[in-house]
């Protein structure tokens, strides 16, 4: 060894939050060697003296920052620690610099290839140690921060795409509601005076018809040709049926601006029953039958809900992103089967509400072609999608998840299994 442990100690500064090094070799000597140096650089050091020790003493809520790591060990040797370390999620980002006396070129390349970010040969130059060290953990730490900050912009650009499509849908539903409105309330208002006007007409008929039984020919053949009768029966039925009509629009202008919420800001108080009646109303013609399917199945299983604190609008956003998905998973599979099998087995959608002690929970699933469980972990991810490519952006979920978890302070997880549906469970606090 060119330096000892008394060259240094006098001129190293003590930095009590340096990190955590675990030492792993079968030499105890330089064990404690390597381990008093390090102790007296200000790293916090942990020792093993095999593989196996060292896997055991990484079994614990804290991790070290870097390990130095033997190669020539009896039992599990460096390059099987380094393997199995790398292949563990829990470990397979701490860096691990390999310790040996080798030389062989194709050792240390082996070495690299399994995970290891550096070497360090024996004997030890214990300043050399020390940078390589310090140079691994100043990579570590910018890499931690990149991460970090590349997942804060995704998420600042989540909430900016998330902020503008709630915006955008808001004042496109507010904007059709309002043009639809006006007309449709002239169109409602005049049915009233239609059919009174028309009961007027049929009653002066009527006496004609009394005062006058006998009318001349002409007039006869008219009402034989015309089918009187028939007509001023059919117009009542007209007139019941555009009243229907209007109706019908009615709600759904009533629905779009339940589901806009565009005049409300802040959190208010609503009922997330009217939300997702609002939601299967404007959806209403993707659960229709066509040509390839029957109609999808909308099962309702709706509990007794208190209003809760939201933003109303948001959560039906979340609501119209789940139950589109669900619609989408049921068309995926359904693509692949013949009409006959579809009808065996046509889609269906469940909601299910409830509140338990201080919370709601919402349960959205369906029967479609469900997710892969190495996909679930990922699925909430900004711009992540099992979708085709051209079918899906990737945003949906996370903004629900956003929505949800950041916004609400609620909880939104997913269970799947592939072929067999999804289940999305919706969280939120009351107040």
């Amino acid at each position: 060894m060119t330096a000892t442990i008394n060259d240094h100690k006098n001129s190293l500064h003590r930095d009590p939050a340096r990190g955590i090094i675990l030492v792993v070799d079968d030499n105890p000597a330089n064990l404690q060697v390597l381990s008093s140096f390090l102790d007296r650089s200000s790293f916090e050091v942990w020792a093993a003296r095999s593989g196996e020790k060292a896997i055991q003493r990484l079994d614990n809520d804290r991790l070290p920052d870097l390990i130095l790591l033997d190669v020539m060990m009896p039992g599990m040797d460096g390059f099987e620690t380094c393997k199995y370390l790398k292949s563990d999620p829990r470990f397979q980002d701490i860096p691990i610099v390999f310790m040996t006396a080798l030389s062989d070129t194709a050792d240390k390349v082996k070495g690299l290839r399994l995970g290891a970010v550096d070497y360090i040969t024996k004997p030890f130059q214990y300043e050399e140690v020390l940078v390589r060290i310090e140079h691994q953990l100043q990579l570590r730490n910018l890499t931690k921060t990149l991460i970090a900050k590349n997942a804060e912009l995704q998420q600042t650009q989540t909430q900016l795409i998330q902020a503008e499509k709630v915006a955008t849908l808001g004042h496109l539903a507010a904007g059709i509601a309002h043009e639809v409105n006006n007309p449709i309330n002239f169109i409602a208002g005049n049915l009233n005076f239609i059919e009174q006007y028309v009961g007027e007409v049929v009653d002066l008929l009527q006496l004609y018809q009394k005062y006058l039984p006998n009318p001349p020919v002409e007039i006869q053949n008219a009402i034989q040709t015309k089918d009187i009768n028939f007509l001023l029966n059919d117009l009542s039925k007209i007139i019941q049926s555009m009243q229907s009509g209007t109706d019908r629009v009615t709600e759904i202008v009533s629905s779009l601006n339940n589901f806009s919420r565009h005049r409300e800001a802040g959190k208010k108080l609503a009922n997330l029953h009217e939300g997702l009646e609002s939601t299967l109303l404007i959806l209403g013609h993707r659960f229709k039958p066509n040509a390839y399917r029957p109609a999808i199945q909308i099962i309702k299983e709706y509990g007794e809900l208190p209003p809760i604190e939201c933003y109303p609008g948001e959560l039906n956003q979340v609501f119209m992103n789940l139950i589109c998905n669900a619609i989408d998973a049921i068309e995926d599979i359904q693509k692949n089967q013949n009409f006959e099998e579809v009808s065996r087995n046509p889609g269906v959608i469940r909601i299910k509400t409830e509140a338990i002690a201080e919370r709601v929970i919402l349960r959205i699933a369906d029967n479609g072609s469900g997710i892969h469980e190495a996909e679930i972990t990922n699925i909430f991810d900004a711009f992540y999608t099992t979708k085709p490519i051209g079918k899906g952006t990737g945003l949906g979920l996370s903004i629900a998840y956003q929505i949800v978890v950041n916004n609400h302070r609620g909880q939104l997880t997913c269970h799947s299994k592939l072929g067999s549906g999804t289940e999305f469970i919706i969280e939120l606090p009351i107040r």
